[in-house]
């Protein structure tokens, strides 16, 4: 689906041109958009990865994308400008920003100390307005910034990101979720994606490339490496380059505390120290250079295994967030009108709702077909579209809605994992069908999650065919 994309190709009044990026999940083509529609600034088309052997994590990275970057403004993120229709080409369209990347002041490192204090403040000014904006990036890595000419630093990619007002649709997929894994936060081992000092830590592990030219916990290819940094102390930056002044050290230790209490609290804190080295208060971090031995790393690495991280708690949303269940294998399923009405009426009690929409479909089969339909993301987004298709008639403004499609064995299970990991006040569910055997309540999905709710549960259940319904 991706790859057909050739320059000169149209898409909804676009004209295709180079590919700039392939990988991942997701491709981006410069394009240049109809004069009647012309932005005044230059655009790219970001298009996730559907078809033969793609996760179905580019699709939920996407719906993350398309709700959370429309919300964000300023210089320092680009600007949106339009989405594709699901259901024919999916893209999300948005400012080409010229400048250097991260990725390539990084393969300079280390740098200059004047280089890394001006480039570290502007990444961190950059992660303050996001975080002002109530989003925690939870994916800071060289890829994801750009410098403008001007210095200001520009953050890209929002598909793994968390806003504190909206549902996170990542919240089942933490195995994806995570981040890269230099720059992953303890927190998000602890499946906390909650935390603005996440992204702090990350900054940590950036100054500290653009310092020394090394990564403080290197590039682990597995979990259990990732957990090294629970406990280990990263070695001191002027173990590596006593060029490094007291200072600088102590900011970026500072940032790679594993306790998210002792870090830095805001990214503006963190600008500032960096722009002001004077007023830096230094501790015995500064001051290290041989790093921790033996018998110090020992106890780190038991009190690790031994204790937990406290889960930080965003604070409550004042509107109610309900959820509703939908079997989007079964679309002609007679309990559909009726869990409609319902939801309409509930939704219709408080102007303030935000609805989230799930459908728990089974794991795909093994092997991949010849069509995207075929494939488990192509599976996946042919599900997404049913849910649209549900939701439809209700005519509910996007900015209250979100979609989840989601795999499991267990589909009790999973509405009760997301309803605690979204702060859900109200689950709506279908009944087992009327046609169905007398004792089929005490096995379904829907006695299942009313007897272990952490909230209210309203169950509709069809007696007749509704009136009307064919």
């Amino acid at each position: 689906m991706l790859e057909r994309f050739a320059p000169g190709a149209q898409l909804d009044g676009f004209v295709v041109g180079e590919c700039i990026h392939s990988g991942g999940n997701a491709f981006i083509y410069k394009v240049t958009p109809p004069p009647s529609r012309d932005p005044g600034f230059p655009i790219v088309l970001k298009v996730p990865a559907i078809g033969r052997a793609q996760p179905t994590i580019s699709i939920v990275s996407f719906e993350m994308e398309e709700m959370i970057h429309p919300l964000l403004s300023g210089n320092h993120v680009p600007r949106f400008f339009a989405v594709g229709d699901l259901s024919a080409t999916p893209y999300i369209a948005m400012e080409w920003i010229e400048g250097e990347g991260l990725a390539a002041i990084v393969r300079r490192a280390p740098l200059p100390l004047d280089e890394v204090v001006r480039v570290g403040a502007a990444l961190a000014d950059a992660v303050s307005s996001v975080h002002a904006q109530e989003v925690v990036h939870l994916d800071l890595k060289p890829e994801n910034f750009i410098l403008r000419p001007n210095g200001e630093a520009v953050i890209l990619d929002f598909g793994f990101a968390h806003h504190a007002r909206y549902p996170d649709l990542l919240a089942e997929e933490q195995h994806f979720a995570a981040g890269s894994a230099p720059y992953v936060s303890p927190e998000q081992l602890h499946k906390d994606r909650s935390d603005p000092r996440s992204d702090l830590f990350a900054l940590g592990v950036l100054l500290y490339e653009l310092a020394t030219g090394t990564q403080p916990f290197g590039a682990p290819t597995t979990y259990a490496g990732m957990r090294d940094r629970l406990w280990r102390a990263p070695p001191p930056p002027r173990s590596v380059d006593a060029r490094i002044p007291p200072w600088l050290q102590e900011v970026i230790l500072r940032c790679l505390e594993p306790t998210a209490d002792v870090r830095y609290q805001s990214a503006a804190h963190l600008a500032f120290d960096l722009r002001h080295p004077d007023q830096v208060p230094l501790t015995e971090r500064s001051a290290s250079t041989d790093g921790v031995g033996l018998l110090a790393n020992v106890g780190r690495w038991w009190r690790g295994r031994r204790d937990k991280l406290p889960v930080a708690r965003t604070a409550r949303i004042q509107a109610p967030m309900i959820m509703v269940a939908i079997d989007t294998l079964h679309p002609e399923d007679e309990r559909h009108p009726a869990l409609q009405w319902t939801t309409r009426q509930i939704i219709s009690l408080n102007p303030e709702f935000r609805l989230l929409c799930v459908s728990v479909i089974s794991a795909a089969p093994l092997g991949e077909g010849r069509t995207d339909q075929e494939t488990a993301s192509g599976r996946h987004m042919e599900h997404v579209l049913r849910l649209r298709q549900w939701i439809e008639p209700l005519k509910l403004p996007a900015s209250r809605l979100s979609l989840h499609v989601v795999e499991s064995a267990s589909a009790g299970d999973t509405l009760l994992q997301l309803a605690r990991a979204n702060n859900v006040d109200l689950i709506v569910l279908g009944a087992p069908w009327p046609k169905q055997k007398k004792l089929a309540w005490l096995r379904s999905v829907a006695s299942n999650v009313t007897a272990n709710a952490h909230c209210s549960v309203h169950v509709v259940r069809v007696t007749r065919r509704p009136q009307g319904h064919p």
